[in-house]
């Protein structure tokens, strides 16, 4: 059961016909319906967390794997229904890992004529220099791609980096945090870079991840491995990631009710003192006594 509020118009074809990248879909009920899923979901994360400035630009990450030509998919789908008053430019960062095909993405685009930039940055390098054979690649090899990122989205006029990281992504680093960092965060649906001049958007954080494989697979994506270079995510991540498919198991629905519970905070009920003043409720008992009883 899905556990968030439907609060946005339900989704409509304001610019008649379909974007070039779903004229060869499945017309099965079964596609339609998650089609129309994650287009709702997506757009009520726009919409929740006020993603949109009509007339901006976003940078549209793209790596090659599932999440992030869904990303682009939906957000082209929107855009096409007139429900996404802004620009998008698809950007893939070539790192330079071993054996990373090339062509395969400035192909794809350019059959759809989708705008888009290719850079070429060899972090793989700098990233093997720095750490030890054996080594999990990934954090490092994130942090350098983030920035050169950041960088093409000023060169290129865009006020928002948009990234594909989805409902699953959002649970498993909250359990990160709260297992093994001791602090209760997750990946934020909206961020403000360090240098405050680039916002960072992820609309998918409602979205299933069997959702968007699903959806990878009927849309045919030319999907790009993300372990090249030998280094796939560090063992927390994945224990974190088969935590929460046994428990989605055993009772479905709680990655549903886990997001839900994001959004809805109680401070109060935690044990931060710099969130919720604590001290005060002293005050506000000795007030409440020495009100006089006949007043």
């Amino acid at each position: 059961m899905n556990m968030l509020p439907e609060t946005i118009e339900p989704i409509t074809d304001a610019a008649g016909g379909f974007h070039p990248l779903f004229a060869d879909v499945p017309s099965s009920v079964e596609f339609n319906k998650l089609r129309k899923r994650l287009l709702r979901l997506a757009r009520q994360a726009i919409d929740d967390f006020s993603m949109v400035r009509p007339g901006h630009r976003w940078l549209v990450a793209l790596s090659g794997g599932k999440d992030s030509y869904g990303l682009l998919a939906l957000l082209l789908d929107l855009k096409w229904r007139g429900l996404l008053p802004v620009d998008l430019l698809a950007c893939n960062l070539d790192q330079g890992q071993p054996n990373f095909p090339k062509h395969i993405l400035p192909d794809y685009l350019n059959t759809y004529a989708i705008a888009h930039r290719i850079e070429y940055q060899d972090t793989y390098s700098v990233v093997t220099e720095k750490l030890p054979q054996g080594s999990t690649y990934c954090s490092l090899c994130s942090r350098l791609r983030r920035g050169h990122l950041y960088r093409i989205a000023r060169e290129e006029g865009c006020s928002a980096l948009v990234l594909g990281h989805h409902r699953e992504d959002i649970l498993e680093t909250f359990f990160m945090n709260l297992l093994h960092g001791g602090r209760l965060a997750a990946m934020p649906p909206k961020l403000l870079n360090d240098d405050g001049d680039v916002m960072v958007l992820r609309p998918l954080a409602y979205c299933a991840e069997a959702d968007l494989e699903k959806f990878a697979g009927a849309m045919k994506f030319p999907i790009i491995p993300c372990d090249l270079c030998g280094s796939q995510d560090g063992l927390q991540r994945n224990a974190m990631k088969a935590m929460l498919d046994d428990l989605e198991k055993r009772m479905p629905g709680r990655k549903d009710t886990m997001i839900h519970a994001m959004t809805n905070v109680r401070p109060s009920h935690l044990l931060d003192r710099k969130l919720f003043d604590f001290a005060a409720l002293n005050e506000a008992l000795t007030a409440r006594q020495d009100v006089p009883d006949d007043i």
